[in-house]
């Protein structure tokens, strides 16, 4: 195959030079990236034996613009990887993982690269570096410390020896996990689906046409799973289903992740103590705003006590509900928790989220979604059919400034299918930069997976979706505005605490009347959701939020309890998961579940000692809307220095100074308990 066929080797003809998936076959990666390769090595040989000494432009920003081609390429490879991936590029992946992270050593093991990059960091004094500047060169110098540049020859053996593992570690948990999620179909009968929404039959039924079977089908997927354990009246059926969830990658078969996870944690704990530090989350945390484990701790222990005793008050209302309609030898299990707390919930507050979904039709949802960053930051949205896309599913759009100059490209793929991991995430097919060319705009991408239409209705979404849509689309903002000149601090290249300010801040838009009636309409009358459902909506809206709160907590302490290890782990998987985070488990233990098998954030996502992240950056969005809801929500001003003084300046100054500059002060955790109803 020649180069020139190879669309990846090619100038794209596309529309603001996107991605052109329609043209890009699987057999396209493998040549291109090793092409890609090549092309970074000659530009590093260029760096090292340029003649002229080491100076900022000839080496950090030489070393940062080199691989554009073979970033390119990987960019689009790994996140098709997760959004549309096969059998073929699983196995291209198996084979390229290795050479990669070999080639990405060769680089930061390079120790005449390194004396260059040194040079420069103790000369930096001299160059008249602007801020931006002066964060490159410290992230580039980091970095290179970080991935052993200064261990010696055996030791740097080692190093890369462990890198390589760990690449096809974590593909192979993520691989496993996708399928023992595709492999799992329960086949029931209607009776069996007692108490089931008209929307989740639906969709069952569809499910089984898809596999070409009768009957209805449940999946391990979340638009499937969920309903079921909400509203299925069947208690052994909902047991049945919570544990093949919460024991997948456990079984006897080729997709157990058990031996997988005591060689990912043990081979992270031997790097980081390679490189001088007792603990992964030592390792970790120098680079986060919480800069120790200490000041996490600190964090989860202050939440935990603040919200345990509203915690177990929640549960044991649910508790005294359950045994009320069932008995009172009745005693409340992990599968029996969504099914009694939704119609606790239903009955506090009269609010059934199924008479919800008329009023959250895909399409409007989005509308009002764009609807809301244009009444706030001015932007607008515009489909391109031009654009090419990776699946039909998917959308693209150009996004435009309030000047109408172009700011960004968009695309959306919502809903769930065979080749797409679990859960919703966002991310970019191209960073944003500036050059002697001008500024070079991001394109971003969301990926979730919604409640798919039905034969006869449309994507009609639940609340929690519509949360999980703005989350998403709040990253998406973080991309889109971004305004660097460095792609590696563009966007959301930020420390790892703050990247969920940006989503976490949208969510709060959920429970806004004035957010709200600016789309929610019945798919079928138009009509405008009722005030009395919204202030429903408003009402549960801390329903039962502390014991969420303690179960975002128990996760916080296992991903510490993963990482904050001295010694290799060689003990049982479950008890240890067990012990971890048994002061934030109301519930009763089953000895068979496990989610660190699954637990794909801190093995193989990158949290891993950052779990922890989600509650922090809660403090941090907490505090920030609370400007807003001071100000008005739709308060262009403060919206303004909030894409000026936080979104648009993605990693280039320290998160915190970022955040005060917006906020004028540091955050507190005053303003999340307020919102959670935990104080007044």
């Amino acid at each position: 195959m020649t180069n020139n066929l190879n669309p990846f080797l090619t100038t794209y003809q596309t529309p603001y030079q996107t991605t052109p998936f329609h043209l890009i076959r699987t057999e396209h990666y493998e040549p291109a990236i090793q092409v890609g390769m090549e092309e970074q090595n000659k530009e590093i040989d260029e760096i090292i034996h340029n003649p002229a000494s080491p100076t900022f432009a000839n080496t950090i920003v030489a070393l940062e613009k080199s691989g554009t081609l073979l970033n390119r390429i990987t960019t689009v490879f790994g996140n098709l990887l997760s959004a549309e991936t096969n059998d073929e590029m699983q196995a291209i992946a198996e084979r390229i993982m290795p050479k990669l992270t070999e080639h990405s050593n060769n680089i930061s093991l390079n120790e005449e690269l390194f004396a260059r990059i040194k040079a420069v960091y103790d000369g930096k004094e001299k160059e008249g570096l602007s801020q931006e500047d002066k964060m490159l060169l410290q992230n580039t110098y980091d970095g290179f410390i970080r991935n052993g540049a200064n261990l010696s020859g055996e030791q740097k053996e080692r190093f890369r020896q462990i890198s390589s593992e760990l690449s096809v570690l974590t593909l192979q948990f993520s691989q496993n996990n996708l399928k023992e999620t595709n492999n799992y179909e329960l086949s029931l009968t209607a009776e069996q689906l007692e108490g089931l929404p008209e929307s989740a039959l639906e969709a069952y039924a569809q499910t089984a046409k898809e596999k070409g079977k009768d009957n209805y089908i449940v999946t391990l997927q979340a638009p499937s799973f969920i309903p079921f354990m909400k509203y299925g009246k069947n208690r052994k059926l909902r047991e049945q289903l919570y544990m093949a969830y919460n024991t997948q990658c456990t079984h006897d078969n080729e997709h157990n992740n058990m031996d997988i996870v005591k060689r990912l944690v043990n081979l992270r704990l031997e790097r980081a103590q390679l490189l001088g530090y007792d603990t992964v989350a030592d390792y970790v945390l120098t680079r986060r705003m919480a800069e120790n484990s200490n000041n996490v701790y600190h964090l989860l222990n202050q939440l935990l006590e603040a919200y345990s005793p509203t915690a177990q008050k929640e549960v044991k209302e649910v508790e005294t509900l359950a045994k009320k309609m069932e008995g009172e030898d009745f005693q409340l299990m992990p599968w029996d928790w969504a099914y009694y707390s939704r119609i606790l919930k239903e009955s506090k507050f009269n609010l059934n989220e199924e008479e919800l979904r008329p009023y959250f039709e895909l399409g409007k949802v989005t509308e009002g979604i764009f609807g809301l960053a244009t009444r706030l930051y001015g932007i607008t949205f515009q489909e391109n059919k031009e654009i090419p896309v990776y699946h039909p599913d998917v959308k693209a759009y150009e996004v435009f400034d309030k000047d109408k100059t172009f700011l960004a490209v968009l695309y959306t793929d919502f809903h769930p299918r065979a080749g797409k991991r679990s859960g919703a995430w966002m991310t970019n097919y191209k960073e944003q930069w500036k050059d002697e060319n001008g500024n070079s705009r991001p394109h971003v991408s969301v990926t979730m997976n919604f409640t798919k239409p039905s034969a006869d209705k449309p994507a009609l979404l639940t609340f929690s979706e519509v949360n999980t849509f703005l989350h998403e689309f709040g990253h998406a903002l973080h991309g889109i505005f971004a305004n660097t000149t460095y792609q590696s601090l563009s966007g959301t290249n930020v420390f790892w605490d703050f990247v969920e300010l940006p989503s976490q801040f949208m969510e709060n838009f959920a429970t806004e009347k004035e957010f709200l009636n600016t789309f929610a309409q019945h798919y079928q009358t138009g009509e405008q959701i009722p005030s009395e459902l919204i202030q429903r909506i408003v009402d549960a809206s801390n329903f039962n939020i502390a014991y969420a709160c303690l179960r975002q907590l128990s996760f916080g302490l296992l991903d510490m309890a993963w990482y904050t290890r001295t010694q290799p782990f060689d003990r049982d998987i479950r008890l240890y998961e067990k012990q971890a985070w048994a002061k934030a488990q109301i519930m009763p233990e089953l000895k068979d579940t496990c989610m660190t098998v699954q637990f794909s954030h801190i093995m193989a996502g990158g949290y891993s000692a950052g779990y922890y992240s989600y509650k922090w950056a809660e403090v941090l969005d907490a505090d920030a809307f609370s400007l807003f809801k001071e100000k008005g929500i739709f308060n262009q001003d403060i919206a303004n220095s909030f894409r000026v003084n936080v979104l648009s300046q993605g990693g280039t100054e320290h998160p915190m100074t970022l955040y005060k500059r917006f906020r004028g002060q540091e955050p507190t955790i005053q303003a999340l308990l307020k919102r959670n109803g935990i104080i007044n």
